[in-house]
Parts: C-alpha cells; sequence; structure tokens
C-alpha cells in the first residue's frame, strides 16, 4: 500500500531520498565550478503567479463534497449516504459542511467550485486515470512522455534562475513533475538545509573562504543560501493571519508551501497529494467527512495565511474520477466517471460553480451509472496555464483538448 491507501510496486528510489538530497546539495558545494543555481536563491524571485495542484488521490466524491441539492435524482440514488446538511452556493448545488472553510471563499469570489470535470479516459483504474491526468493526455499515458506541470515550466520564460521553480511535498518526483527541471521531491524544508557535523562544515567554508575563482565564489554563495534555508524553520513558523493548518500531511505542505512562496525563493509551482478517496464501503461513516474536513481546513489556513498574496497564486484541487452515482450495498461508491474540482486563488471568477450539469437520471448517466464528464479537465487547466503564458502556448501544452474554456478568469 502507498501512501495513498492504494496498492503499487515499491520504489526504492525513495528509500534514500533524504540521503541523495543531502549529499547532492554538499557535492554541489565542493564540486561547483560556475555561478551555481542554488547559489542564486536570492535572486530567484518571480514576479508571476505561483501555481498550487492538489491532488486528491483515489477518486474523491464529488457528488458528496458539491452536493447537487437540486437534483431529486441525487435523492434518490442516495437514500442513506445523500448530503443533507449543505452549505447553500446557488440554489443548485451546496458544500459539504466539512468544507465550511471553503464557503467564505466562494462567498469572497475567490473560490470557483466545478462539476462534472474528469478525463475521456474510460478507465476505472486509479493508476492509469491518474497517468493520464499528470500528463494531461486525452488517454493513453504513455502516448505523452512528459507531466502536464513539468511543460508548463518549461514553456516560462528562462528568467528565474532558482532550482525550487518547482517542489513536490512527496517522498518521489510526481509524474506531473516528470520532466522537469529545477524541481525537486522534499518531505520537509528541511530536506534542503546542509546537515553536517561542525567539523565538516568548518572545513567546507574554510575551503572557500578567500579564493577568487569561480569555484570559490560559488562555494561562498551556496553556504550564504544555505544559512537562509536553514532559518526557514516549519517548526517555529507563525503563520499569518492567525490561520491554523491541520497538523496532516497536507497541512504541513502548504504551511511549507506558505513558507516559501513568502520567503520569494523563486516558486513558481508547488504539487501536493491526499489520498484516501477510495470510498467503497461506510460513506454515512465520519471517514469521508474527516478528509473533506483536511482539505477545507489546510487550504482555508493556507489562504488566510497568504493574506494579501492570495491575489498572486492560483490553487486548483483535483481528482482522476468520481464515484458511481448510486450508493451500493455497502453504503459507500463504486468508481465512477466525472467528479468535482475547485479552483481558488487571486483572479478566478468565484462565488459561482462552474457546470454544464448533465442530470442524474437513468437516461442521462453513463453505464453503468456514472454522472457524465461534460467538462474535460485539460480545459480547466489550460486556463491555468494561460494566465502565465498566454492561451496559444498553453493550448499547445494540451493539443488534443477539446477547447471548450469555463470562463474562470477575468
Amino acid at each position: 500500500m502507498n501512501q495513498w491507501g492504494l496498492c503499487e510496486e515499491n520504489s526504492q528510489a525513495a528509500q534514500s531520498r533524504r540521503a541523495l538530497i543531502g549529499g547532492a546539495l554538499a557535492a554541489a558545494i565542493m564540486a561547483w565550478a560556475g555561478r551555481s543555481a542554488l547559489a542564486q536563491l536570492t535572486v530567484g524571485k518571480t514576479n508571476r503567479k505561483p501555481l498550487v495542484t492538489i491532488f486528491l488521490r483515489g477518486a474523491m466524491d464529488g457528488l458528496t463534497a458539491l452536493p447537487p441539492t437540486g437534483d431529486d435524482e441525487y435523492f434518490k440514488n442516495r437514500p442513506t449516504i445523500k448530503v443533507t446538511n449543505a452549505l447553500k452556493l446557488d440554489g443548485f448545488f451546496g458544500l459539504h459542511p466539512a468544507l465550511g472553510a471553503l464557503h467564505p471563499l466562494y462567498l469572497e469570489g475567490k473560490l470557483a467550485p466545478l462539476h462534472a470535470v474528469g478525463s475521456l479516459d474510460q478507465s476505472r483504474s486509479h493508476f492509469e486515470a491518474m497517468a493520464v491526468m499528470e500528463r494531461g493526455a486525452a488517454s493513453d499515458p504513455a502516448s505523452i512522455p512528459s507531466g502536464w506541470v513539468a511543460r508548463y515550466l518549461s514553456a516560462l520564460p528562462e528568467d528565474n534562475p532558482s532550482p525550487l521553480r518547482g517542489v513536490a511535498f512527496n517522498t518521489i518526483l510526481p509524474d506531473i513533475l516528470r520532466g522537469a527541471t529545477s524541481a525537486m521531491a522534499i518531505n520537509s524544508i528541511t530536506d534542503l538545509q546542509l546537515h553536517a557535523s561542525p567539523s565538516l562544515r568548518t572545513a567546507i567554508e574554510s575551503m572557500y573562504a578567500k579564493g577568487h575563482d569561480p569555484a570559490s565564489v560559488a562555494g561562498r554563495e551556496t553556504l550564504e543560501v544555505l544559512r537562509v534555508l536553514e532559518k526557514l524553520d516549519p517548526k517555529s513558523y507563525k503563520p499569518g493571519g492567525d490561520a491554523k493548518y491541520p497538523e496532516s500531511n497536507l497541512g504541513n505542505g502548504l504551511r511549507q508551501t506558505a513558507m516559501l512562496l513568502k520567503a520569494g525563493v523563486g516558486l513558481e509551482t508547488a504539487c501536493l497529494d491526499r489520498g484516501g478517496w477510495d470510498t467503497h464501503v461506510g460513506q454515512n461513516t465520519p471517514f469521508l467527512a474527516q478528509q473533506l474536513q483536511d482539505v477545507g481546513d489546510s487550504l482555508g489556513a493556507f489562504t488566510k495565511d497568504l493574506g494579501p498574496q492570495l491575489e498572486d497564486v492560483t490553487i486548483v484541487v483535483m481528482t482522476e474520477f468520481g464515484r458511481r452515482v448510486a450508493e451500493n450495498s455497502g453504503l459507500g461508491t463504486d468508481h465512477g466517471r466525472a467528479s468535482a474540482w475547485f479552483v481558488a486563488g487571486g483572479g478566478v471568477e468565484g462565488g459561482k460553480v462552474y457546470a454544464r450539469w448533465p442530470g442524474l437520471k437513468d437516461d442521462q448517466l453513463e453505464a453503468p451509472g456514472d454522472l457524465k464528464v461534460t467538462t474535460d479537465y485539460r480545459d480547466v487547466l489550460t486556463e491555468l496555464a494561460a494566465r502565465q503564458i498566454g492561451l496559444e502556448k498553453a493550448a499547445a501544452l494540451f493539443p488534443t483538448a477539446p477547447g471548450k474554456l469555463v470562463g474562470l478568469f477575468g
């Protein structure tokens, strides 16, 4: 079982990740022959609008997160697990109360929920569907070798020297960043610090203390940047806006994302995950609500923490597919098709739900009883990317997408 609660093969690469990162940083100091990218972190600030992706792995039930309370068929299909106390949005869709921390964002026009979103891929396999979506493909993930965020970073102007342009809070670099340069996977900001004994640190500092050759200059600059990174302590960090992050992987990841954004180290995209959405049984238990609570509270804290800086950040919450419309005999839901997404941040035309609603009657469903996909996920991602690189270049990231933009940004 992996961190998302889904089965996968073991990855030997993940076992020594911390050692590799620490070793790479130390080796960089002693082997750099020119001005290092890491040394330029202090000048790696960017005026671009950072992109934060949160992948809910395991197929989040959009009909629970964003219940269509205005559709009578919803209640008929889910007599036991229906949401009856949803927060009001637009009169047709509601918001699960566990996501209550997001409701103020919606009312302020900074949150745009989307429904009936998904891919054209017919697979109900988590891993195939995730690979398709992370690579921005239509169906076959092997047709595109790189991740869409990696291609997005490559399409940006090459004027940001920071090696922290892309960060994944993960044990390994996810497919969404496959092929990216200046991107890395970390568990914590502390992974980027030089964990060396006092004697080794002294030896390294003395080695580069005086020379004016490129290697000595790069060594001194890199050591200075490492000192800056060592001041970023997640444990002592005090969020802005009285924000309180949950003590969860997602909460900790977003807390550290906020730290990096505020530190101005050139971060252009952060990729986070939240697993545990494969709810085949027991959706009438507190489990799913607790999952949603973590997402809502983590994201709510993140937006509070950023304060005015949220205007420069775009956030997308995505999932590989949704759940079957009708509840099953285990009072859960099986793998389905379309689901709900959320987009938040500056420039978002929020305060309304974006959905071309297909309906939930039997003749409106996709066999064997799933919510139809009416918004291709690539159209959503095209709009996110277009904010930075323009619509023409963004469309080139997803060349086979339908091109039916939903108008998320003003």
